[in-house]
């Protein structure tokens, strides 16, 4: 459970990290003062995203 636990973290992480790389190449095409909100908005899409994963793939059935 901890191994899966880290791999969703991980790729997670790993998406953040291109998504804020994917904002640097821009430079200023986006106001300074929505950088901030764009980032809680990408974290909280991927964490629907990851639990949506860990729940149909990982978790056990209670059937």
């Amino acid at each position: 459970m901890r191994s899966v636990a880290g791999g969703v973290l991980g790729a997670c992480g790993s998406l953040v990290a291109s998504a804020s790389l994917a904002l640097a190449a821009e430079g200023g095409a986006m106001p300074q003062e929505y950088r901030g909100i764009t980032y809680v908005y990408y974290f909280v899409i991927i964490l629907i995203l990851a639990y949506g994963v860990y729940d149909t793939f990982f978790k056990k059935s209670e059937f």
